[in-house]
Formats: structure tokens, C-alpha cells, sequence
């Protein structure tokens, strides 16, 4: 029973943590109100169909950017499991191959359970499989 729970209260912030919005999800009663909804909004700006369109920074190129702007650190890291496993274990279990690249890029994309335990990594289908190989190839470089 406390499996189910806790398996259930895991689902359900997965669910609250998800960069997808309904159109129409906010129930404002006044047009103050929903002014103030759309300025949060913006200054929140961690949609995921808007990553990849500034340039690569020189510290860790596009992939960092890509990661940084979209959901990605809510349960990743670096260096420290969350949710997800740290990007440097991620690193160190796949060498950077094209096939690895790949598989990884289409985990990200589709969503993926079982290689780091039972919590399911969510789908980000609105990312580009460019962008996504983009960000495997950043994750990837982060060998200890």
C-alpha cells in the first residue's frame, strides 16, 4: 500500500512538474488577473517549444541551453541523483556513439522506465530530435 502511494504522489508531481499547458487552463474571473497570469507566464519562460533558438553559449554549447530552458533540472542534476539519475552517472553507463545518441535523443522524446528504477522519465515530444541529440551529446560530455 505505501508502494501505491508513493508511486501515485511520484506520478502526480511528474504530472505538476510537466512543461505541457492546456490552452484555456487558466481560470481567471478578471482581466487583471489574467494580465497577471500571462506576465508570470512569460517571466517563466521554460516552455520547451521554445528551446534551441538563441545561439551556443561557450561553456557547454547548445545542449547545455537546450536543458537549461527546458524541464530537464527539475529531476536531473549534474552530479546529484533527483528523480532521475545525475547526468554524470548517465555519462558514465553510455559512451558517446551515434547509436547511443540516438537512443538516448528518443528517450528524451518518448519518455522511457526500468534503466534507473521505477520512476518513468516523462515525454517531451515537442522537442526536435536535433535538439534532443543536441542535449545527449552535453549530457554525454559530462564524464567524472
Amino acid at each position: 500500500m505505501k508502494k501505491l502511494i508513493f508511486i501515485l504522489g511520484i506520478c502526480g508531481f511528474v504530472a505538476a512538474c510537466s512543461n505541457r499547458q492546456k490552452s484555456g487552463s487558466i481560470d481567471t474571473t478578471s482581466a487583471g488577473a489574467n494580465q497577471s497570469a500571462t506576465a508570470q507566464q512569460s517571466n517563466a519562460d521554460t516552455n520547451v517549444n521554445n528551446i534551441g533558438t538563441d545561439s551556443p553559449v561557450a561553456s557547454g554549447g547548445n545542449g547545455e541551453q537546450l536543458i537549461t530552458k527546458s524541464d530537464c533540472l527539475t529531476c536531473h542534476k549534474i552530479d546529484v541523483k533527483l528523480l532521475g539519475p545525475a547526468y554524470q552517472d548517465v555519462a558514465a553507463k553510455y559512451p558517446s556513439t551515434d547509436e547511443n545518441i540516438a537512443m538516448l535523443a528518443g528517450k528524451i522524446i518518448k519518455g522511457g522506465a526500468g534503466n534507473w528504477g521505477d520512476i518513468p522519465m516523462a515525454p517531451h515530444p515537442s522537442i526536435t530530435e536535433g535538439d534532443a541529440k543536441e542535449m545527449v551529446k552535453y549530457i554525454l560530455s559530462l564524464k567524472k
